[in-house]
């Protein structure tokens, strides 16, 4: 069997030798360490290769050298994600951003053309920018480079060994690549509104897959009416027992699953540090993630970043950035995990517009309340269910054939037309409502203010320091 690319390019002295073990985790896939070190293969050939070769040919242990700085980045960063309270980050701070980017989106559509917006001047992404500043993010929509360099050094000098994070050349190398990627490939493309309706599509099907439209069969002359009542009695029954085996099938799989629950230990992992919270301004009335504040190397004009520092050597990396999080408050027996996404889907519907809707909601958020000790045992069970070691790995595999289609950096995919935007988002607009969900998600530049700031609370979550707590 021939060798794969990243024993050729990254471990050429033994190439017969089995890769070295990545990832701590048991619950990890073994095909998963392969697949990332060809990932890694392929960055490095794609991004590095081109220009050190220009420099010199005979340099075979540069590359390899990159790549064991980057396994032990990864191993740390699968070290801190063990120690990652993932429960409190999906059902609780994910859904309160993107809450508030529901309401504070809806806030600024109210105000557009009115005297709010400078006399009808301002545009949306401008009014919106103003409800949510941050300083990775300039006034025209532009992302700050070197707001997440510093957040890069900082990871890598949390990762890495001193030995291997003072040569200043690797690590701007790795540094320059990620962040390569992060705001030129991946940032820029899930922010667009047809990204988004298309992936809807793609995880929900096509509006007509969930239309079953049946033809009554029309009798023949010779089919006599007994015969017609004998077949409609066996689909009758047919479609009773279908049914019935359904709902055995639903019970047993239901009673499983609580046994299970209820069986299980909690699966909040606990820290090794404990994060202080910082020391910020009283929150506004409707808490958010507020601008993070990075010494960046670039003066801010926005009011909300007068008080941090502005200038760091060229040189050198500057000091940890500080990113800023609400403030938590932890409970010792009952999270209520299922309130925050209840929260969302009201806003997302926007429930409050109808009787129906509030009706509904309020129900079922009284029921969920009189089960939160049994809900906050149930959704983070099905959360580590739902991120299995074959989710993860199939996550590698489409990451990998999505930025290498063919080995290789692929060239930018066309922006689809108008006309296939409008018909994507029409699909979904004739599937559920009359699309005012969609219309929060319908601007590239308040999509990124979004994406930022889940971004700085996955970051946040995996180095607390980051948020002014000393690791």
């Amino acid at each position: 069997m021939a060798p794969s690319l990243a024993s050729r390019l990254l471990f050429h002295s033994a190439t017969n030798q089995p890769l070295p073990v990545l990832f701590d985790t048991k619950n990890a896939a073994p095909e998963l360490t392969p697949e990332i070190y060809d990932f890694i293969a392929l960055a490095l050939r794609a991004f590095v290769s081109p220009w050190w070769s220009k420099i010199t040919r005979y340099d075979k242990d540069f590359l390899p050298h990159i790549s064991a700085i980057l396994t032990k980045v990864i191993r740390a960063l699968d070290q801190r994600a063990q120690t990652l309270d993932l429960p409190e980050l999906v059902f609780r701070d994910a859904p309160t951003i993107i809450t508030q980017h529901y309401r504070d989106y809806r806030n600024a559509a109210a105000k557009v053309h009115t005297a709010y917006a400078t006399g009808g001047a301002a545009s949306l992404p401008f009014l919106f920018a103003h409800l949510q500043p941050h300083m990775a993010i300039s006034p025209d929509g532009t992302l700050d480079r070197e707001y997440y360099r510093q957040i890069v050094d900082h990871i890598l000098k949390a990762c890495l060994p001193p030995e291997d994070y003072e040569p200043e050349a690797e690590r701007l190398i790795i540094r320059e690549v990620i962040v390569k990627v992060l705001i030129d490939d991946v940032i820029p493309k899930i922010t667009q509104p047809w990204f988004i309706n298309r992936t809807i599509l793609d995880l929900v099907g096509s509006p007509e897959e969930h239309t079953y439209i049946t033809q009554p069969a029309m009798p023949t002359p010779t089919t006599s009416t007994s015969h017609n009542f004998i077949v409609l009695v066996l689909s009758i029954l047919q479609s009773f027992s279908g049914m019935c085996l359904a709902l055995i099938h639903t019970y047993k799989q239901a009673m499983t699953t609580i046994k299970l629950v209820q069986q299980s230990p909690p699966r909040t992992p606990q820290p090794s540090f404990t994060a202080p919270p910082p020391i910020l301004p009283p929150p506004p009335p409707e808490p958010i993630i507020h601008a993070p504040s990075l010494t960046s190397a670039r003066s801010t004009t926005s009011s909300t970043s007068s008080s941090y520092p502005s200038t760091l050597p060229n040189t050198a990396p500057g000091p940890a950035p500080t990113l800023t999080t609400p403030t938590r408050t932890t409970t010792t027996h009952q999270q209520n995990y299922a309130s925050q996404p209840l929260t969302l889907l009201s806003e997302i519907v926007s429930s409050h517009d109808r009787l129906s809707s509030t009706t509904t909601l309020t129900l079922i958020s009284t029921v969920a309340a009189s089960m939160t000790p049994f809900l906050d045992k149930l959704l983070p069970h099905m959360l580590y269910d739902f991120l299995s070691p074959a989710f993860v790995l199939n996550t590698a595999r489409t990451a990998k054939r999505t930025l290498f289609p063919n080995g290789y950096p692929g060239p930018q995919p066309p922006i689809p037309s108008p006309e296939e935007q409008a018909e994507w988002r029409a699909k979904l607009v004739a599937w559920r409502g009359k699309g005012t969900a969609l219309d929060p998600l319908s601007d590239a530049q308040c999509n990124l203010h979004l994406v930022v700031f889940l971004l700085d609370r996955i970051l946040v979550g995996l180095f607390p320091e980051l948020a002014g707590a000393p690791s």
